[in-house]
């Protein structure tokens, strides 16, 4: 059996709820959900736009700790909590992983904080 690895970014939230930034077993990486934090900072930015660039930043982070890439990307889910918020979400997950194009899907909910605004989850293959 294939050991499992965990990756951590750092981020209080991940010891508080009892989670992995990222979960490596054989040949995938599951990144969990990201929001838009700047854990550098620990500041939350106001626009979809800087929160998704922090959450692609930090999912680049884990997958890169963890042996993987943004090409090996086969699955992001996306949470917003406003179907408004899609086009700004889509125009960096476009420019992101534009030449990528993960299977994918969008979900309209609430988030834990009011100034969460999106959430991203991603899964990785390499094989």
């Amino acid at each position: 059996m294939t050991a499992r690895r965990l990756v951590s970014t750092g981020s209080p939230f991940e010891r508080e709820a009892g989670y992995s930034r990222a979960l490596v077993q054989g040949d995938w990486c599951f990144v969990a959900g990201t929001t838009g934090y700047d854990y550098a900072a620990m500041a939350m930015p106001d626009s979809v736009a800087a929160q998704a660039e922090n959450a692609f930043a930090t999912i680049e982070r884990a997958l890169g700790e963890a042996g993987f890439a943004l090409a090996d990307l086969v699955r992001v889910n996306y949470v917003v909590t406003d179907p408004a918020f899609a086009p700004e979400l889509f125009e960096v997950s476009g420019r992101r992983l534009g030449a990528i194009r993960p299977a994918a899907m969008l979900i309209v909910a609430g988030l834990l904080k009011p100034e969460m605004k999106l959430e991203i989850e991603a899964t990785a293959f390499r094989g």
